[in-house]
Formats: C-alpha cells, structure tokens, sequence
C-alpha cells in the first residue's frame, strides 16, 4: 500500500514515531529526547538486564545509551531502518561491550594474582552445571531450522520484536510468529521440558 508517495507494508506501522523524536533531537530538540526516553527506556532496560543481569550495571549502561542516542541521533538514516531498532542496537552493543570489559578485567585480576587461586567448590560445581547447560542449549538450538533459531535468536538475543523481525528479515509477521512457536516447542521438546 502507498500512503503520502511513501509504500508501506501492512504488518509494520505507518509512522516511525521513534524515528520522528530522533530526527527531531539530532536538532537539538530536548522534549523530544524527553518522550523518547519515555518510550523505549523500560524496553531498553530490559534488553540490557537480559544480556547483563546485574540491575545496578544495567541502570548504568541504560544512561549511557540513552546519552549516546542524544550525542549520535544525527547518525540515525531514516532511510536504513526503523529508530525503535536503531536505539535497541546501541543498547545490545553497549550491554555486550560491558560483558566483554568485565571478563577483561575479570582475566587481568586473575593474571595479576588479585583473585583468589583456589576456587570455592560450590563455584566449580556452579560453573561445571552451566556448561553442561550450556552444551544442552547449543544442542537443542542445532535441532531447529536456519529460520526458526534466527528469529528465536533476534528476539531472545538481539530484543527484538516480533514486528521488528518481520522488518529485519522481510517476511511476513505471521511466518515469524509461526517459527517463533514452532522453533520454542521444538526447543522445549529437545530439553525434554514439558510445556
């Protein structure tokens, strides 16, 4: 369908509100800052404390998205994609790239001689069940069709909507919603988890 010269697709919405407010802050405009903020702040967060599990580090990342997406909004193209996505991909990259500086600095302790050399057995323990789980996840994942494990990955990974993967992957949003289904049965079948 064709609104206003511009084609839009069905599924998706024919306004990008988040991308309006970005072009709009890129000028300076700090209401607009204020209500996106408002918008995607509490899914931002949740994306974040998904990839780092530690509230208090993930309040901390959440500022610093949001004070990137203020600095950079004139970097966000319309033209390549949606602001709700722009804004989530910062906040993986951010929440990875605190991962990766924790385990830096986690392995410089260690190489430095500051942690401890003998480790607890209950972490041992800890540590050998998660692996375990781990392997079990990786297995099931491997089980699953390319479709079906991209967009569980998208959706679990990258915090992406069901909508927002239609638009990644340009297939219709009722395939996507099939393969997320069929894709979580068919884990819950390889874990041996009963639904």
């Amino acid at each position: 369908m064709v609104i206003d010269g511009v084609e839009v697709n069905e599924q998706s919405p024919a306004r990008d509100h988040a991308g309006d407010l970005l072009v709009r802050i890129a000028a300076g405009d700090q209401g607009a800052f204020a209500q996106l903020y408002d918008m995607l702040s509490s899914r931002v967060f949740g994306l974040i404390l998904r990839v780092l599990v530690n509230r208090a580090h993930s309040e901390e990342v959440l500022q610093e998205v949001f004070l990137e997406v203020w600095q950079s909004a004139a970097a966000f193209a319309p033209n390549k994609g949606q602001g709700r996505t722009w804004v989530m991909t910062i906040a993986h990259r951010r929440a990875v790239d605190r991962v990766r500086s924790a385990q830096s600095s986690a392995e410089r302790d260690e190489k430095a001689g500051l942690r401890e050399l003998s480790t607890p057995q209950e972490d041992v323990a800890e540590q050998v069940e998660l692996r375990i789980e781990s392997r079990r996840v990786a297995r099931a994942l491997e089980a699953l069709t390319d479709v079906q494990r991209e967009a569980l990955t998208l959706a679990y990974f990258g915090g992406y909507s069901q909508s927002e993967i239609a638009a990644l992957t340009g297939a219709a949003l009722g395939t996507i919603k099939t393969r997320m289904r069929d894709g979580l049965s068919r884990l819950r079948q390889e874990m041996g988890v009963m639904s």
